[in-house]
């Protein structure tokens, strides 16, 4: 067991490349934010996405997955993950959820956003899907604050669940789900790396958190099930049930004197202010 998790651990100069990835990944999806609308498509989402990437000097690392040939993955509604970009016109009242990724240098970042589109017309709907964002949004968080003080990495998963089942929909009363077949990563010379990062309890406590490690945190959970299905296009996770979804995600480095949101533009310090945590830039 001695030095089995030596790999995931990056040097000083390793983590200070991984800044800018992640700001340019940050940059890719406040352009998204800014353009979307009801009647813009998913596809116009990603041109912008990826021109702001290589706007930046970095390419999307989306589009190095073996298969997959667009910079962001844009989930509708029902589609929690990895939902392809098409001709799809957003509507109002929409729940969409954006993950983008750059590559500068050859070292990555990774992030995801949820955004609910206004519709006056279905104000209880609307409320719905935004308390059910907000509170995927608020368990990232958690996990991120509880990481800067965990001594192993799975409390981050503890966090996460702990925070959801204590914050039921107060619109239906019902449950959330967090989903349990896609989880968080590793991130750095690739941006799917060891080790797992759970979004829930598990008996393992996980590696080690210390200096150097670097890990994309990323709840999905949905109104309802947390079973799903994927599409025939063999690439978009949807709820079986047909339940709203929502998902936040950040690539976050632990240096030796704290912790990074390297995919915030003010390094999470927004995020993490209400929960009593002060991020410290890396050195």
């Amino acid at each position: 067991m001695i030095g089995r998790n030596k790999g995931i651990y990056k040097t000083p100069a390793e983590l200070r490349l991984m800044v800018q990835p992640g700001l340019v990944t940050a940059a890719s999806l406040a352009a998204v934010r800014a353009a979307i609308r009801p009647g813009i498509t998913t596809l116009e989402l990603d041109r912008i996405a990826d021109d702001t990437i290589r706007s930046l000097g970095g390419v999307s690392n989306f589009q190095m997955v073996p298969g997959y040939v667009h910079t962001v993955c844009a989930s509708v509604n029902e589609d929690i993950v990895h939902g392809i970009p098409g001709e799809r016109m957003l509507a109002a009242g929409d729940i969409v959820s954006i993950d983008s990724g750059a590559d500068v240098g050859g070292w990555n970042g990774d992030s995801a956003i949820t955004i609910v589109l206004d519709d006056p017309t279905r104000p209880e709907e609307v409320a719905a899907r935004r308390l059910l964002s907000d509170v995927t949004e608020q368990a990232l968080w958690h996990g991120i604050a509880r990481l800067a003080a965990a001594r192993h990495l799975n409390e981050v998963g503890e966090a996460i669940e702990d925070f959801v089942e204590s914050h039921p929909s107060t619109l239906s009363g019902a449950q959330y789900g967090i989903l349990t077949d896609y989880i968080g990563h590793g991130i750095g010379r690739s941006m799917h790396e060891a080790p797992p990062v759970f979004n829930y309890r598990v008996r393992q406590r996980g590696p080690e958190v210390k200096p150097g490690l670097v890990v994309a945190i990323e709840p999905m959970i949905t109104a309802g099930t947390t079973e799903t299905f994927t599409r025939e296009d063999d690439w978009t996770v949807a709820s079986a049930d047909g339940s709203m979804s929502s998902h936040w995600e950040h690539s976050v480095a632990v240096h030796a004197d704290g912790i990074w949101v390297l995919t915030a533009e003010d390094g999470g310090a927004a995020g993490l202010a209400p929960l009593g945590v002060t991020p410290v830039p890396i050195p």
